[in-house]
């Protein structure tokens, strides 16, 4: 046995080898560069712990600290066309798809759900940014028109969570369809005189907001979103002028009369209960957990629905009734 090659070497080579450290147990800051353990920046809704900038935050981790005990069920929405134009660009449009699809292990831009707020039933719609940008393709028009049938149908009021950079470049002028479609599902909801009411997050830019992200009946933004049309630096291009401090953030916004509120994220699900209670006439919200139900109440009770079904199935059950 020899000692030195068998003991010492792998010794020193313990003290002085590189531990490998996870990628992903650390986030940096935008903001101000502060670096935040992952846990840590989950308990606290991805805000910053610093400086309080809201980060970007998938729509399930979005809906698991919006609903009451974090049970909520995901609504089908219709499959669209893969690659309606052929279209390719420095890549092919269904490898920007998959490479979407594997990075944030969601099928699209858009998820539609439904649970309760406060025992209040919702149905609610999130945009990923991290899917592609969030931007709008025929998915997410899709979407927005099952959310909306959900909501008219199981009589509910649809909070929308916007953030995107747009229409989808890569299906053309189809993406830009699914503005009056939208448009045509949020009028819909008012129709049947439910609530609609839009959080728009950091960004919510383009064709987004210039169609079902500013057509809510109440309209609240995260801290320091930027919500516009055009971004910033393309009008001063354009007009070759400096903007104004904070043009085009929630609170500029807020101030010019185009938002009703500016709602920090820990805030926001008891605003929702509030607003939303408020829209549909009832009483405030009891703060804490009810009490369990008699098994007389329990046997009265009639079962929750599960999905609403779209389409050829809605049109057939509604004949039915």
């Amino acid at each position: 046995m020899n000692w030195i090659s068998n003991y010492v070497r792998p010794k020193i080579n313990s003290l002085f080898s590189r531990r490998e450290v996870p990628e992903n147990l650390w986030s940096k800051c935008e903001e101000c560069g502060t670096m935040l353990f992952h846990r840590e920046l989950s308990d606290n809704l991805h805000v910053c712990t610093s400086c309080d900038h809201h980060m970007a935050i998938c729509p399930r981790e979005r809906f698991a600290s919006l609903f009451d005990g974090g049970v909520f069920g995901e609504i089908e929405v219709p499959e669209t066309r893969p690659d309606p134009l052929q279209f390719r660009d420095q890549k092919k449009y269904p490898d920007r798809m998959k490479l979407a699809q594997r990075t944030t292990g969601e099928a699209e831009a858009m998820m539609v759900v439904q649970g309760e707020i406060g025992r209040t039933p919702i149905i609610a719609a999130a945009q990923d940014f991290s899917f592609m940008g969030g931007s709008m393709g025929m998915f997410v028009g899709n979407a927005i028109i099952t959310a909306a049938q959900a909501a008219v149908q199981m009589k509910r009021p649809l909070i929308l969570f916007s953030a995107a950079g747009g229409a989808r470049m890569q299906e053309g002028i189809l993406s830009l369809m699914q503005m009056p479609r939208t448009t045509v599902a949020v009028e819909m909801l008012k129709e049947a005189g439910l609530p609609y009411i839009v959080v728009l997050t950091h960004p919510t830019t383009g064709g987004v907001t210039a169609s079902y992200a500013m057509l809510g009946d109440v309209h609240i933004a995260e801290p320091n979103a930027l919500i516009c049309f055009a971004g910033p630096r393309v009008i001063e291009q354009t007009i070759r002028e400096k903007l104004p401090e904070g043009f085009q953030r929630a609170e500029y916004l807020l101030d010019h009369g185009m938002l009703d509120r500016v709602t920090h994220r820990k805030n926001m699900r008891d605003e929702l209960i509030t607003i939303t209670r408020m829209l549909l006439g009832e009483g405030p919200a009891i703060m804490g957990d009810l009490p369990a139900p008699s098994p007389e109440t329990e046997q009265q009770a009639p079962p929750p629905a599960d999905t609403a079904p779209t389409g050829a199935e809605g049109s057939a059950e509604a004949e039915k009734a």
